[in-house]
């Protein structure tokens, strides 16, 4: 009858060299999401949504539609 030995149910000693690659992959992909998910850089924020005030002195009888808000 064969029994498992104690050797068995351990990881081999370079079990450790095999498992930095993949930790190294998650660190890089973890510091990449987070440096792109909490960019201060918003650019909707900065985005001209119609003619603003001078457009409209110049152009005095045009008539300016609402843009429908999505």
């Amino acid at each position: 009858m064969a029994t498992i030995g104690s050797a068995s149910l351990h990881a081999p000693a370079h079990a450790g060299a095999g498992l930095a690659k993949p930790l190294a992959e998650l660190r890089a992909f973890l510091r990449q999401f987070f440096a792109r998910a909490f960019d201060p850089y918003r650019p909707e924020l900065h985005y001209m949504r119609g003619p603003g005030p001078a457009w409209r002195a110049k152009h005095p009888g045009h008539q300016n539609r609402a843009l429908p808000v999505i």
